[in-house]
């Protein structure tokens, strides 16, 4: 997949850091690359639900806006993704000291791009699978 951005990775770190409760949970960017991108948290305790797994929500909000950094990586500069459609599978309790996702844009359309995003906790160096979403993504017109 091609960019239609020269200055995609600029972007896509500019989509990171004007999203203050993205910056306020503490995730970071891995890497950038066209329609993909990875990152990461490392796992407090604000970050768990009341039986120590970490949070759904903390789950689902990375893997939206990784998707949406992904997706957003091929589009142009005038323009922006907002979420439209997410779907979000748990696999297994989420346990460990970190939390990475890797999100690959399946389709990148005119007018909307399909995101898939994989969560992995990672606990003493290993990785496993903990949820997976698909997320849909309108292109459209970025307001200046």
């Amino acid at each position: 997949m091609e960019p239609r951005n020269p200055d995609y990775a600029r972007r896509v770190e500019e989509i990171f850091r004007k999203a203050a409760f993205v910056m306020d949970v503490g995730y970071e960017l891995v890497s950038i690359h066209p329609g993909r991108v990875e990152t990461r948290l490392t796992v407090a305790p604000r970050h768990l639900q009341q039986d120590d797994v970490i949070h759904m929500g903390v789950q689902a909000t990375m893997a939206d806006h990784t998707a949406g950094s992904a997706a957003g990586s091929l589009i142009a500069e005038d323009q922006m993704v907002l979420t439209t459609g997410f779907t979000m599978n748990l696999l297994q309790a989420a346990v460990g000291q970190e939390l990475r996702c890797r999100a690959q844009v399946l389709r990148a359309g005119r007018t909307l791009s399909v995101v898939e995003s994989e969560v992995y906790a990672v606990a003493r160096g290993e990785e496993k699978l903990v949820s997976k979403a698909t997320v849909t993504l309108a292109v459209l017109a970025r307001k200046r």
